[in-house]
C-alpha cells in the first residue's frame, strides 16, 4: 500500500473510533445529565471553549509537537471527556467539556494539515495536480469518518436496550413530552431514571475504551511527516501571528456580506443544538425511553451522510438557491409539526420521521453554506471560516444555554424567527451578488464541495 494513503487510513480510522465515542456522548448528555441541565450547560460550555481554542490554539500546538503529536495529544482530551462522564457532577463535566473544547480546534487542524501536506507530497512524486490528490484523501476521510455517528449511537441504544425492566411511562408523564413539557427533571428523565448504573458503565467503558484506541493508532502507525517536506510544512504550520488572525476575523466584518451570513451561520448551530439537546430528551427520551435515543440519531447521520453526498453532486444543476429553499421548507413544516405534535408511544415511527427530515436539511445547510462562504469569499477563506466556526459555535453555545430555561415551544419559535432571518439575509446577499455580476452564474463547480476544514459539530 501506498505509504501516504495508509497514513490517511490511519487517521481515518482513528477518527472513526474517537468519533464514535463522543457523537454518541454528545447525543446522550441532554438525556443522562439532565439534573439542573448539567448535560446541556456541559455542552454550551463545551462549544465556548472551541470558540477560544479556534482563535490561538491550532498554530502554536502544531508549530511545537507537529502534526501527529498534535492530534495524539488533542485525542487525549475527547478522552478526558468520556472519563469526567464517569461521575458526572459540575465539578467534573464541566472542566473536563474545557479540555474537549480547547482539544478540539488543534485535533481537526492537525488532520487537515497533514493530509494536505500528504497529499502534496505524493502528487509532487507521482506528477499529478495537489489539488487533485488532497480532495482525493479527504474523500477517504469523510466516508469512513461520517458513519462514526451511526456506530456510537447503535451502540448505546444495543447497550441500553439491555434493562431488564422496561418502564411503562405513565399517561401523566406523557403529557409533559414535547414542545410544552414541564421543564421538570422527574418528567422528563423517565426513560433514564430506571438505567441500571452498571448498563451506564458499560457504555462509558466501551467510549473510554474506543478513545483510547484511536489514540494508540495514531501514535503506533502513523508516520512523522519527513525533513524533506520542511518547505510545505513551514509554510502551511507557521500561520499569522495570533493578533494578526484574530484582528483579520472581525476585519473580515467589514464585509457586508459575511454580516448578512451571520443569522445563516449561527442558525447552524442552533438547529443542531435544538436536535441532540431538545428533540432526544423532551420527545425521545420522555416518552419512549433513552434507549431510543441512539436509534433516533442513527436516521439523522444516516440521512445526513447520504443526503450530503447527493445534494453535493446536484448543487451544479439545481443551483444553492434552490437547496437553500427545500432546507427551509422542511425545516419549518418540522418545526411547526413539532409543535402540534403530542408525542405518544404507539406512533413510534413519527419519532424517526422528524430525525431524517432534520437530517435532509442539515445536509443543505452545512454543505451548501460552507460552499458559499468558500465562493464569496474566495480570497479571504482563512478570515472567513473563522468567522464560520465563530458563528456557528455560539450558535451552538445560545441553544445548549438556554436549554433549560425556556420550554420547548419558546425554543421552537425562536428557531423559526432565526431560520426567517437568515433567509430574509441570504436573500440579500444573492442579491448583492446578482447586482454586482450580472449575467454571471451564482453557482460554480467547486459551490458543491464541503471545505475539509468545516466538520459538523466538533
Amino acid at each position: 500500500m501506498e505509504k501516504n494513503l495508509k497514513n490517511v487510513l490511519v487517521i481515518s480510522f482513528g477518527f472513526l473510533l474517537l468519533f464514535t465515542a463522543y457523537g454518541g456522548l454528545q447525543s446522550l448528555q441532554s438525556s443522562l445529565h439532565s439534573e439542573e441541565g448539567l448535560g446541556v450547560a456541559s455542552l454550551s460550555v463545551l462549544y465556548a471553549a472551541l470558540i477560544l481554542s479556534s482563535m490561538f490554539l491550532p498554530p502554536v500546538l502544531i508549530k511545537k509537537l507537529g502534526c501527529k503529536w498534535t492530534i495524539a495529544g488533542s485525542m487525549c482530551c475527547y478522552i478526558a471527556f468520556s472519563l469526567g462522564n464517569f461521575y458526572a457532577s459540575w465539578y467534573t463535566l464541566i472542566p473536563t467539556s474545557v479540555i474537549l473544547g480547547l482539544g478540539g480546534a488543534p485535533l481537526w487542524s492537525a488532520k487537515c494539515t497533514y493530509l494536505t501536506i500528504a497529499g502534496n507530497s505524493y502528487a509532487e512524486k507521482a506528477g499529478k495536480s495537489g489539488k487533485d490528490i488532497i480532495n482525493q484523501y479527504f474523500g477517504v476521510f469523510f466516508l469512513i469518518f461520517q458513519s462514526s455517528g451511526i456506530w456510537g449511537n447503535l451502540i448505546s441504544s444495543l447497550i441500553f436496550s439491555q434493562a431488564t425492566t422496561k418502564v411503562e411511562i405513565p399517561e401523566e408523564n406523557l403529557a409533559c413530552c414535547g414542545a410544552y413539557d414541564c421543564i421538570t427533571d422527574t418528567t422528563n428523565t423517565t426513560g433514564s431514571a430506571e438505567l441500571p448504573s452498571s448498563l451506564i458503565y458499560t457504555l462509558l467503558g466501551i467510549y473510554t475504551a474506543s478513545g483510547v484506541l484511536a489514540v494508540l493508532l495514531i501514535v503506533l502507525f502513523l508516520d512523522q511527516i519527513k525533513s524533506d517536506q520542511a518547505e510545505t510544512e513551514k509554510e502551511i504550520l507557521e500561520p499569522p501571528s495570533f493578533w494578526s488572525t484574530f484582528l483579520a476575523t472581525f476585519q473580515h466584518l467589514k464585509d457586508k456580506r459575511q454580516c448578512l451570513l451571520i443569522p445563516l451561520t449561527m442558525y447552524s448551530g442552533f438547529e443542531q443544538g435544538f436536535l441532540s439537546g431538545d428533540y432526544t430528551k423532551t420527545y425521545v427520551t420522555c416518552a419512549l425511553g433513552i434507549h431510543y435515543v441512539g436509534y433516533a440519531m442513527i436516521c439523522f447521520s444516516a440521512v445526513n451522510s447520504l443526503c450530503s453526498l447527493l445534494f453535493g453532486k446536484i448543487s451544479q444543476y439545481t443551483g444553492r438557491k434552490l437547496l437553500f429553499a427545500l432546507a427551509t421548507v422542511t425545516n419549518i413544516a418540522c418545526i411547526i409539526a413539532l409543535l402540534l405534535w403530542k408525542p405518544h408511544p404507539k406512533q413510534l415511527a413519527v419519532f424517526f420521521i422528524f430525525p431524517a427530515l432534520w437530517g435532509l436539511s442539515d445536509a443543505i445547510w452545512q454543505t451548501q453554506t460552507n460552499g458559499l462562504y468558500g465562493i464569496l469569499f474566495e480570497k479571504h477563506k482563512e478570515a472567513a471560516f473563522a468567522n464560520y466556526r465563530l458563528w456557528e459555535s455560539l450558535g451552538f453555545v445560545i441553544a445548549f444555554g438556554y436549554s433549560t430555561k425556556l420550554q420547548v415551544y419558546i425554543k421552537l419559535y425562536i428557531l423559526l424567527s432565526i431560520l426567517a432571518l437568515s433567509m430574509a439575509t441570504y436573500g440579500v446577499v444573492e442579491y448583492l451578488e446578482a447586482k454586482s455580476s450580472p449575467g454571471t452564474p451564482t453557482t460554480t463547480k467547486n459551490e458543491n464541495v464541503r471545505p475539509p476544514t468545516q466538520e459538523t459539530g466538533i
